[in-house]
């Protein structure tokens, strides 16, 4: 089995740019960086990590690339460009050539204008995306998934991997319209769901029986050959250690065929991101 954590970050304070990440914030208010991860791969056999944007600063993108060239387990980089700039085809073709360059993520949840994505001074930077062979990570929130149906049938082309299962409203045991709006992207478009980021969204409680019904949800509807897993650490630390959302994850998809879980665990993100 080729397993790949598809869902990673790291971080260094002294940067200044994370403006998220907050002293309140206490077990994640630290450096983390590539020896902190690697224990924990070593002892989940874990193959390799898609490194993922935590800063919307080009300057996170390139440090984040440069660690990739020194980081062998890392085996691809989601990185950030202001869409809005009438040189951000530019920026996207310069970042692409990069080897460890596969994809590209707007912070959509922070942003204020929930119709944000559908803005037509953006169309130059969705098409340089598809241009460049590099995938679309929308960290979207449940409000944001009509418009993402919408954006992705605007650019048919683009491959699109939808982040932390678009961050249910677990907490709270509400699933009905994230629920129905999930079937729709999944039936209408051929976009790709990370299982991953769901800890942090449900109780401080919580367990494995809390997020059942999401993720035999997204099973349902995405299926085993659409969904990529992920850790989402150290983020998770809010909520999780690695190894229980590895266990977590184990429990969860105990109901899959071995060729079902080596697709979840690590093949999808392959093809997804592109990767040999």
């Amino acid at each position: 089995m080729t397993r790949i954590d598809a869902h990673q970050h790291f971080w260094n304070l002294e940067r200044g740019d994370y403006g998220w990440l907050t002293p309140d914030l206490k077990p994640i208010y630290r450096n983390f960086l590539p020896n902190d991860l690697a224990p924990h791969l070593g002892d989940n056999d874990i193959a390799g990590t898609i490194l993922v944007q935590a800063a919307p600063t080009l300057a996170e993108t390139r440090f984040m690339l440069e660690i990739a060239e020194n980081t062998p387990s890392v085996k691809g980089v989601v990185g950030w460009v202001d869409f809005e700039q009438p040189d951000a085809p530019e920026t996207i073709a310069e970042l692409a050539s990069h080897p460890a360059m596969v994809g590209l993520r707007p912070m959509i949840q922070d942003i204020a204008d929930d119709d944000w994505m559908l803005r037509d001074d953006l169309t130059p930077a969705f098409e340089a995306l598809i241009d460049n062979l590099l995938t679309f990570d929308a960290l979207t929130l449940p409000q944001h998934l009509d418009n993402l149906v919408t954006l992705i049938g605007r650019h048919e082309e683009m491959c699109v991997v939808i982040d932390h299962g678009s961050k249910p409203h677990i907490r709270d045991a509400r699933i009905d319209a994230w629920a129905a709006d999930m079937a729709i992207l999944a039936k209408d478009t051929n976009a790709f769901c990370k299982l991953s980021g769901l800890v942090t969204e449900a109780r401080g409680d919580w367990t494995v029986d809390h997020l059942r019904p999401y993720v035999d949800h997204l099973l349902a509807t995405f299926g085993p050959d659409r969904l990529i897993w992920g850790s989402d650490w150290p983020v998770c630390l809010l909520a999780s250690s690695y190894e229980r959302w590895v266990e977590t994850t184990e429990q969860l998809l105990d109901g899959l065929s071995s060729e079902e879980k080596n697709a979840v665990l690590g093949l999808n993100a392959l093809r997804a991101y592109g990767l040999n």
